[in-house]
């Protein structure tokens, strides 16, 4: 089985509450290797390809939320590589709702939003982090935040032992 590579952002509201160690260290310890970061502040222009989907999967409002909340403030933005990467991240990340995620994922421990609090606010759901979905949307995200050249390559401890 091959190794996948999967994007993270670590949101606005993950930068400003101080969470981005806590959060990777998770995955770490999880044995995914970080494979490119960085932090940035995010244009609307960016925000709105990143989330070109949204808008047909979850309507033009929700989608506007999203791009409004993503340039709010900077975002860290990860490459994690590992064994099924993907569903193990989406695993750890928890449902989408921070009120429906379960106790140890990253939103059930960090947050506690829920749609309709944020609907009835007028603001996104502030959910801490983002990760791709499926092979698809990795496929699309990780080039789109990051040029081949900015993804390292290395050997981490974890990837020695699942080869024994």
């Amino acid at each position: 089985m091959e190794t996948e590579q999967t994007l993270v952002l670590i949101k606005p509201d993950g930068v400003e509450r101080g969470l981005i160690g806590a959060i990777i260290s998770r995955f770490e310890q999880a044995g995914l290797k970080v494979s490119a970061m960085k932090l940035a502040h995010v244009e609307k222009d960016f925000a709105l390809e990143h989330y070109s989907d949204l808008a047909k999967r979850r309507g033009e409002e929700i989608s506007r939320l999203m791009v409004n909340f993503l340039v709010s403030g900077p975002v860290v933005a990860l490459v994690l590589e590992g064994i099924e990467a993907i569903a193990l991240v989406r695993k750890m990340v928890g449902e989408t709702e921070p009120k429906s995620a379960q106790p140890g994922t990253i939103r059930g421990d960090f947050a506690h939003v829920s749609y309709n609090y944020a609907n009835a606010k007028g603001i996104a759901v502030k959910n801490i982090i983002h990760a791709s979905s499926s092979e698809q949307d990795a496929s699309r995200e990780i080039p789109l935040w990051f040029s081949g050249d900015e993804i390292l390559t290395y050997e981490t401890v974890h990837e020695r032992h699942t080869r024994q």
